[in-house]
C-alpha cells in the first residue's frame, strides 16, 4: 500500500485490513479532528438557527454537493434499488437519528460533554458486533473496552454529580449514541455497494429528507438569523463534517472491523473537551483529565493487532 491517501469504494466481499500504514494513520487523524470539532461547530451555529432546520439543510446541501462532485469526477453511478435502500437506511441511523437526537440534547448540554458521551460508541459496538457480526472479542480487547467504560463513567460522574449537565439532554444524546451504534452495525451487515461518493450522497440526502418535515412542523424559519456565526458554522458542518467526515468514516469502516473502527471514538473526549474549552471556554476539570487516562489506554488495547 502506498502512502498516498485515496478514498475509493471497496467491494462488499473485500477482506478487512488490519494494522495501520502511514495513509491509514492520516485518515484516522483527519477523521478524529473533523468528527470531534463538529460538535463545537454546531454549538457555534445553534444560537442562530433551530437544530433540526440546521441539520436538514446541512444534509440536503451536502448531498447535492457530493452528487455534483461525483458527476464532475466521473464517479456518479446508477445504483440498483437494494443499494439505494441500504444507503438510505444508513442515512436514517447514521445521520438523521444520531445527530437529530444529539443536537436536540446539545441544546441543554455542552458540546464537550456530547463528544464524551458519543465516545462510548466503541463499547456498545464491540458488544453488539461480537454477537451480530461474529467479530472476535479477545480478553485484551474486552479489558480495553472495560477501561474505556471506566473513563467515560468518571467523566459522566464528574459532570452530572456537579449539576453541570442537564439530565434530559443527556438522555437524548445517549439515544443518539444508540442510533450511531445501530448505523455502524448495519453498514457491516448490509455491505452497501457502489461508489463511496454516490453512496454517501444518498445517505446524506435521505437524512435531510427525513428530518425536513419534522423540522418544518416543530420549528420556525423565522427563528433563523443569517449571522456570520451561523454561516461559518453551517459551512463547516456541510463541507468538513457531512462530506469529509462521513466519507472518511465509511472508508474506515470498509478497511477495519466495526470494533476497530468504532474504537477511534475513544479519541473524541480529549479532542471534544479541547475544542469546547478553546472555542466556548467550557470548563475542563482535573477529574475530566483523569477520566481520559483509562480511555487512552483502552483504545490502545482494543486496536492492538
Amino acid at each position: 500500500m502506498t502512502d498516498r491517501v485515496t478514498i475509493t469504494a471497496v467491494t462488499p466481499g473485500a477482506r478487512v485490513e488490519h494494522g495501520n500504514s502511514l495513509a491509514d494513520l492520516g485518515l484516522i487523524a483527519l477523521f478524529c479532528l473533523i468528527w470531534s470539532s463538529a460538535f463545537a461547530a454546531a454549538k457555534f451555529a445553534l444560537p442562530d438557527c433551530p437544530q433540526l432546520i440546521l441539520l436538514s439543510s446541512r444534509f440536503l446541501a451536502a448531498g447535492v454537493i457530493l452528487l455534483a462532485l461525483a458527476k464532475v469526477a466521473g464517479r456518479l453511478e446508477r445504483l440498483d434499488r437494494r443499494t439505494v435502500a441500504s444507503w438510505a437506511i444508513l442515512g436514517a441511523f447514521n445521520s438523521a437519528l444520531y445527530l437529530g437526537l444529539s443536537y436536540s440534547g446539545m441544546a441543554t448540554v455542552s458540546s464537550a460533554f456530547t463528544a464524551v458521551l458519543i465516545s462510548a460508541n466503541p463499547l456498545l459496538t464491540a458488544l453488539v458486533a461480537a454477537s451480530v457480526l461474529g467479530e472476535k472479542l479477545s480478553a485484551l480487547k474486552l479489558s480495553g473496552l472495560l477501561l474505556g467504560m471506566l473513563g467515560v463513567a468518571i467523566l459522566l460522574r464528574s459532570r452530572l454529580s456537579g449539576g453541570i449537565e442537564d439530565g434530559h439532554g443527556t438522555l437524548l444524546v445517549l439515544a443518539g449514541l444508540v442510533a450511531l451504534v445501530a448505523g455502524t452495525i448495519l453498514f457491516k451487515k448490509l455491505k452497501p455497494g457502489g461508489d463511496l461518493w454516490t453512496g454517501t450522497a444518498i445517505q446524506s440526502l435521505a437524512a435531510g429528507i427525513l428530518l425536513l418535515p419534522v423540522a418544518l412542523a416543530t420549528e420556525s424559519l423565522g427563528d433563523v438569523r443569517l449571522t456570520p456565526a451561523l454561516i461559518g458554522g453551517w459551512s463547516y458542518l456541510v463541507i468538513a463534517a457531512s462530506i469529509g467526515g462521513y466519507l472518511l468514516w465509511f472508508r474506515l469502516l470498509q478497511k477495519k472491523t466495526a470494533t476497530e473502527a468504532s474504537s477511534l471514538h475513544f479519541l473524541m473526549p480529549p479532542l471534544g473537551l479541547f475544542f469546547g474549552w478553546l472555542i466556548f471556554r467550557e470548563p475542563v476539570s482535573l477529574v475530566d483529565c483523569l477520566g481520559i487516562v483509562p480511555i487512552a489506554i483502552g483504545i490502545a488495547m482494543v486496536t492492538r493487532g
